[in-house]
This record gives structure tokens, sequence and C-alpha cells, in this order.
């Protein structure tokens, strides 16, 4: 091999190594700030996204693990977002899915969507669903 070539594979594995440590900083950051856990969202594409949520004022803001973008892959407007239950990861999922999460079915805008979490995250976002204020009262709707 030539020192060209050697370069290169060095240079390959640098870049390899710093878009790692950059994904694990990114993470770290994202999940050390108050109000977020982690997620994986499928929507009706059927492919399941790994990634934190993190709650706003008005919305659940959805950012991608495998993403390096400060700006969230998907905004679920708080008020459109309806909560079906949840369910136990089935088939499939099963694999993917961390064990212990569950699988919380929801409505936004007409989209169904299916958003994977652990059971204490489930809990905390359907407190905060239901702590919403009613249509027509409060600030934001």
């Amino acid at each position: 091999m030539s020192d060209v070539g050697i370069l290169l594979v060095i240079v390959a594995i640098i870049v390899v190594v710093m878009m790692c440590g950059a994904f694990g900083l990114r993470r770290y950051q994202l999940r050390s700030a108050l109000g977020t856990f982690d997620a994986s969202v499928r929507h009706a594409s059927g492919r399941w996204r790994a990634g934190v949520c993190r709650y706003a004022d008005r919305e659940l803001e959805f950012m991608s693990l495998f993403s390096l973008s400060p700006i969230p892959r998907h905004r679920y407007l708080r008020s459109s977002l309806r909560l079906d239950g949840w369910r136990e990861p089935q088939g499939p999922d099963a694999k993917r899915l961390p064990a212990g999460w569950v699988v919380a079915c929801l409505r936004h805008e007409g989209e169904d969507i299916e958003m994977a979490m652990n059971y204490g995250a489930y809990t905390g976002l359907s407190s905060w669903l239901e702590a919403g204020p009613v249509i027509g009262v409060g600030t934001w709707r």
C-alpha cells in the first residue's frame, strides 16, 4: 500500500471516530436536559426511528438519534395529539425495541403514530397530555 493509501485510511478512521464522538455528545446533551426521554417513532411508513423526545410548552418534539441537526425531526402539537393507549411490542417489534418498552398508540392530525418508550416515560406522556387545558380554555390552543 502506498503512502497516500495509508494516509487516506488514517483520515477515514479519524473521521469515523469524530462522527461517533459527535453522535455521543449530541445524545448526552439531549438526554441531560429536563423533560426528555428516549423513544422510537414509527409513522405510516412502518420504519422505527430511534431518538429523543422533548416536552415543549405546546409541542412534543422528536429529535432523531442519528442526526446532528439541532432542529427536531417531528413536532407534535399538544392540542392535536391523542393518546389511544399502549401495547406490548409484538413480532418483529419485540426484537427491534429494548426490553421493557411499551408502544404508545397516538393519533396526530389524522395520522396514526406509534411511539415506543419505557413505561415510566409513557406515564409521563400520558400525564402531560391530560394536564393540558381544555379546548377553548387556556392560552395555547
